[in-house]
């Protein structure tokens, strides 16, 4: 196994065990990666098996067994069966049984390994030790630089199956934002700099996509400052639904206020042709590349001046559009799972992060 191509290393793990906190039918990011890996690892022909502490089950046939809440009895059982033993964040509680059943082991990094202002807790610390014995994946650089261990780098999936342009649909909308509506990811940054634009002339449309428990106050805000004729909430979209609006809007607004850790959202907006304007702190950088434009965290003015330089100057979205053949092709289904395998098949050559 230690010699041949990246590709034949991958062709030899047969068996993956993945473990998962979060697992469909829960909704969330985490949900979503660790489901697309499954179902495109399956699809290169490894045989997959999920552990999860996600208790519900899912009303689709994956092709793949779930095992929901499994017994300690199960976990051993799942470790002596798999030939790689594959958690996509690192849990405790999903990942004592290597202590018993060595397997080579991979983490997949979605987040900060530490608390929300950044310290850290026992738990932290002691993963952080844990972790020298993993080959390691970030899915972002700001991710790998906040590990104390080498890691690959690894952007997150998106379904490039779903979300594509769609040329017979007329790009009539401005501005959208697609997310939850809760205070890290800054809508109400965005609805104050509508108002600094109104000030100036300027009276784009903004479509709100999502639910959460800033809607009342973002939706007084609006009201507030005589933004209704300008500002939509629409609601929880997905699917074709949440496709077909985005490929209506020209820019997608992604204003967090915190250091996300990378920004599937971005993706899918330029995979449907938004422009993306961003904040720079964090790995939303990182998935926005070179088909959008950011600003500083927390920075009305500086979500104003970019929104300005746009809306005022629309002959450079085509610009930015030219660019995301080339960004998207890096967040291909088949292109990440293929990375994915490869680094699985290095752990078990024993060579770790390459």
């Amino acid at each position: 196994m230690e010699s041949g191509r990246p590709a034949d290393r991958a062709e030899a793990i047969l068996k993956i065990l993945l473990t998962s906190h979060y697992f469909y039918p829960s909704i969330g990011g985490i949900e979503s990666v660790s489901r697309r890996l499954a179902g495109d690892f399956v699809a290169a022909g490894r045989e997959v098996r999920v552990a999860t502490l996600t208790a519900e089950p899912g009303k689709e046939e994956l092709g793949y067994e779930v095992i929901r809440r499994p017994s300690p009895l199960q976990l051993l059982s799942l470790a002596r069966w798999c030939d790689v033993y594959f958690q996509n964040n690192i849990s405790l509680t999903l990942g004592w049984p290597l202590l018993f059943v060595p397997r080579p082991w991979v983490v997949a990094h979605h987040t900060y390994l530490a608390r929300t202002d950044l310290s850290l807790g026992f738990r932290d610390r002691i993963k952080r030790f844990l972790l020298r014995f993993a080959s390691n994946i970030s899915i972002s650089e700001p991710i790998a630089k906040s590990l104390p261990v080498p890691s690959v780098i690894i952007g997150n999936p998106y379904d490039d199956r779903l979300f594509r342009c769609d040329p017979d649909i007329p790009r009539a909308h401005e501005l959208v934002f697609v997310g939850r509506l809760v205070s890290d990811k800054g809508v109400n940054l965005l609805v104050e700099a509508l108002v600094a634009l109104k000030t100036g002339g300027l009276r784009p449309r903004l479509t709100i996509v999502g639910e959460g428990p800033e809607f009342p106050s973002l939706q007084q805000m609006v009201v507030a400052n005589g933004l209704e004729d300008q500002v939509q909430f629409l609601g929880y979209k997905t699917g074709q639904a949440l496709v077909d609006l985005l490929n209506r809007h020209s820019i997608m607004v992604v204003p967090s206020r915190w250091a996300e850790p990378f920004g599937l959202v971005a993706i899918e907006g330029i995979a449907c042709g938004c422009v993306i304007v961003g904040s720079e702190g964090g790995g939303l950088k990182d998935a926005i590349g070179s088909c959008g434009l950011t600003f500083p965290n927390n920075s009305i003015e500086g979500l104003r001046d970019v929104l300005r330089a746009l809306l005022t100057h629309p002959e450079r979205l085509e610009g930015f559009r030219r660019n995301a053949k080339a960004h998207l092709a890096q967040y291909s289904r088949e292109n990440v799972a293929r990375r994915y395998l490869e680094t699985l098949a290095r752990a078990c050559a024993g060579r770790g992060t390459a």
